[in-house]
């Protein structure tokens, strides 16, 4: 599992159909510590008990400001902050960046833009020299969209990086036709089904020894595909 969806994420919002709803956004990207909180107070003793790893944060809050949370919240934690806020004025953008967030999202937002957004801001905080992830007949380098097999450097193109990429993250586990195709696709991935073949027999010829009997990456007939790592 990529090791950026485990980080802790505290969503601090008063309207609970928007907490709801970006919560919902973030499960379905694979993000599994999410906690929210309704006002400054819930999210100081958040912010305090639980240690987030990222926070969200609304500016106009019951009982005070985003601006002044995110103050009080700089005294302890030093966390990346993403402003998710309807006010969009540029004195607000500047001042909320002049505190110390690193990016600032006016509502109303397309999913796709804060999932981009978090997971820059991620990488950006956490990154980490990823190993080399190793299968029957090769490793993979995800840093660099590389396989190399038998002392050769094959690389990715950028739909296969993505397909893999979604591949990895549920390493053991099925991955949908769907799913694959919303990850090298978007956010409509209808009708790809018969380019996704055409690129996972693309993938098996560079990352499998026979690829007409996949050892790594396998297909789960009529529910999509699986990735078996280790040598």
């Amino acid at each position: 599992m990529d090791h950026l969806k485990e980080k802790k994420i505290l969503l601090v919002d008063d309207e609970k159909d928007l907490r709801d709803m970006v919560c919902s956004f973030l499960g379905s990207d694979g993000y599994i510590h999410i906690k929210t909180a309704a006002n400054k107070a819930q999210a100081l003793a958040l912010a305090k008990d639980w240690k987030p790893e990222l926070a969200i944060l609304d500016v106009m809050l019951p009982d005070g400001s985003g601006f002044d949370l995110l103050r009080e919240m700089r005294m302890f934690t030093e966390i990346p902050v993403l402003f998710l806020t309807a006010r969009g004025e540029d004195e607000d953008r500047v001042l909320g960046l002049g505190l110390g967030a690193d990016d600032y999202i006016v509502k109303p937002f397309l999913p796709r833009e804060l999932l981009l957004r978090v997971g820059i801001i991620l990488r950006r905080y956490y990154k980490e020299e990823r190993p080399r992830i190793v299968l029957a007949a090769c490793q993979i380098d995800f840093d660099r969209a590389m396989v190399i097999r038998k002392d050769k450097e094959i690389p990715l193109t950028a739909k296969e990086y993505e397909i893999l990429k979604a591949l990895y993250r549920n390493a053991g586990r099925i991955v949908t036709i769907d799913q694959l195709c919303e990850a090298a696709w978007g956010d409509n991935p209808y009708g790809y089904e018969n380019s996704l073949m055409a690129h996972i027999r693309r993938i098996r010829e560079k990352i499998e020894e026979n690829p007409s009997r996949p050892a790594s990456l396998i297909t789960v007939k009529g529910l999509g595909y699986k990735l078996i790592t280790g040598g």
